[in-house]
């Protein structure tokens, strides 16, 4: 039976992506998720009442550009080459 062998570097060749790669996609996998828990909340307990807070700048501007930075990152991270 064949042993696979020990992967010694951290930008090897057999590998599809580097290390910092990896760290790159940690973070933006950590802003799309601010992004959404930004988003979340906003809403009235009951049905009779109408919570504007809902209509925030945080949750209609901040938080969607937050996801597509983080989306958009994360593509980046992907493509990047290890040095």
């Amino acid at each position: 039976m064949k042993k696979w062998k020990e992967i010694s570097h951290p930008n090897d060749e057999r590998m599809p992506l580097a290390k910092q790669n990896y760290i790159l996609l940690l973070i933006g996998f950590a802003v799309i998720l601010l992004g959404f828990v930004l988003m979340a909340g906003g809403g009235s307990s009951s049905p009779d009442e109408f919570n504007y807070e809902m209509f925030s700048w945080r949750r209609i501007t901040l938080a969607p550009i937050l996801v597509v930075a983080g989306f958009a990152f994360e593509v980046c991270a992907i493509l990047k080459r290890p040095r």
